[in-house]
């Protein structure tokens, strides 16, 4: 009986001794709050940390790091525009339950040859996959559709972004990616999410977060807009009237 005693001590412990070798990632972000002023063109966030054993030293071999920052998530209508008659009219539409406003993934490689497409999907690693979760019964080819057009249209306004081979490690232990937030950023908590790869396996994650926020007169005229909205509608139609009167005016003069 003690002949088997302890290989079988040995194998039930094999699972805690792995799981204890598996990294610990230690996230920064060089901004935890993005302020919305007057003139703002955007800015650059640097994410950064550190991979460490439990025990708190280097990491004893090389992990693939993929950045993620992701910006609140919304529900969304799209529609397709149809030329009929010479004329561009709404056609088919479809609502999105859960469309992150903004959405970056940087990593070391391609995602693709970190991961296999299942583990992808689980941990939404690419525009690719994405889930979007559409509202009622869509047709699969409609809802690829739909869900590349808003991809293509985010991308062209920056809100989406790839960067494959966009995090640098250095020494197994320090990591850093620099990810753009334009000046359309919009407003809400995001998360930023790190993952540490080995052989296709996601062995450690950590996330932190980063708050975008108007401030100054853009704050002024939120809020204004949000506790007043007939007299910010009215104040708009008399701001547009007068600015139209007076361009009247003066091209009168001229």
């Amino acid at each position: 009986m003690r002949r088997w005693l302890a290989p079988l001590l040995a194998l039930l412990a094999l699972p805690l001794l792995t799981g204890a070798r598996d990294p610990i990632l230690v996230p920064e972000v060089s901004q935890h709050e993005v302020d919305l002023q007057q003139g703002f063109t955007g800015t650059e966030l640097l994410l950064f940390g550190a991979i460490l054993t439990p025990e708190g030293s280097r990491a004893a071999q090389d992990y693939d790091i993929v950045v993620v920052l992701k910006g609140p998530t919304q529900s969304i209508v799209l529609r397709e525009k149809q030329k009929v008659a010479g004329i561009w009219i709404n056609a088919a539409s479809t609502e999105l339950r859960s469309a992150p406003a903004y959405y970056a993934i940087a990593s070391t490689r391609p995602i693709a040859d970190i991961v296999d497409d299942k583990t992808a999907a689980i941990y939404e690693l690419g525009l690719k996959w994405l889930q979007l979760s559409p509202i009622g019964a869509i047709n699969p080819q409609e809802q690829i559709r739909f869900s590349e057009g808003l991809v293509g249209l985010n991308r062209h306004n920056g809100l989406y972004r790839e960067d494959e081979g966009g995090v640098q490690v250095s020494e197994q232990v320090l990591y850093q990616a620099r990810i753009r937030l334009p000046s359309r950023v919009p407003t809400g908590m995001y998360t930023a999410e790190t993952f540490a790869i080995s052989k296709g396996r996601v062995v450690a994650s950590a996330s932190s977060q980063v708050e975008v926020r108007k401030m100054g007169v853009e704050l002024a005229i939120a809020r204004f807009s949000q506790n007043y909205g007939f007299a910010y509608g009215l104040l708009a139609v008399c701001v547009s009237v007068g600015m139209g009167w007076l361009a009247g005016r003066l091209f009168a003069l001229v």
